[in-house]
């Protein structure tokens, strides 16, 4: 499944909405049953550009069509989402 551009305003959406990264991750799961989506820690990603940012949390694309996983910046490859909560500020 490819994303395109209600699926990615549907994706905005939910993530704009959400008030943590679990329920995100619920909403995405639910709305986008086809996808993968994860659950990841900033650090595991924290060399790459996300695809799209909120104050709470990043959006990355997955490409899982060959046998390795990679991030995308194209909707059209997309076979997974990444959610990333953002980091903590320190106190």
């Amino acid at each position: 499944m490819s994303l395109g551009a209600n699926d990615l305003d549907a994706v905005a959406a939910l993530l704009a909405e959400a008030e943590t990264a679990d329920v995100a991750i619920g909403a995405l799961r639910r709305r986008f049953p086809a996808l993968t989506v994860t659950l990841c820690d900033p650090s595991d990603v924290d060399t790459e550009t996300p695809f799209r940012d909120w104050p709470h949390l990043s959006l990355h694309l997955v490409d899982g069509s060959d046998h390795c996983w990679r991030l995308t910046a194209d909707p059209g490859r997309a076979t997974g989402l990444v959610v990333v909560p953002a980091r903590r500020q320190a106190a």
